[in-house]
């Protein structure tokens, strides 16, 4: 076994209890505006990136069209998203938060935000950027990889 690999490996340990726990205390925190974590997730993309088809969402969330469509739906049925004609494809439309929509996300995120900002006190910026490129180029490869099987 490779001393690296090692690293790496117990790098990884502990995402999915992380990913797992963070979800749990997010989908604690939007019960009070009847919000899923999925639906969550579908407000972040669209509000940082603007209209988008489901199937280009479900590719950034890496998850299946289905999935996404149900989380649409229910944003759309709150007035929390829309859809839009799609200039580049008739049949297909663009799905956009609301103004509602994208004032519910920013408020969501400023309190996730605040939160956070108290969390990990012992690790400097220096060390938060070093984690993220890790992780970035972990995400990268084994995303790579499993299109790959």
């Amino acid at each position: 076994m490779s001393e690296r690999g090692a690293m790496l490996y117990d790098l990884l340990r502990p995402v999915r209890p992380l990913a797992l726990n963070s979800a749990r205390v997010v989908e604690t925190s939007l019960r009070s505006d009847d919000l899923t974590v999925g639906m969550r997730a579908v407000l972040e993309v669209l509000a940082e990136q603007g209209p988008l088809t489901v199937p280009v969402i479900g590719d950034r969330l890496d998850l299946a069209r289905q999935g996404i469509q149900r989380h649409v739906n229910d944003l759309i049925d709150r007035g929390l998203a829309e859809q839009r004609p799609n200039p580049a494809h008739r049949r297909s439309v663009l799905i956009a938060t609301t103004p509602a929509g994208a004032a519910l996300f920013e408020r969501i995120r400023a309190g996730e935000l605040a939160r956070l900002g108290t969390m990990a006190a012992e690790c400097g910026s220096a060390e938060i950027a070093t984690a993220l490129r890790v992780l970035a180029a972990l995400h990268r490869d084994i995303r790579a990889e499993a299109g790959r099987s």
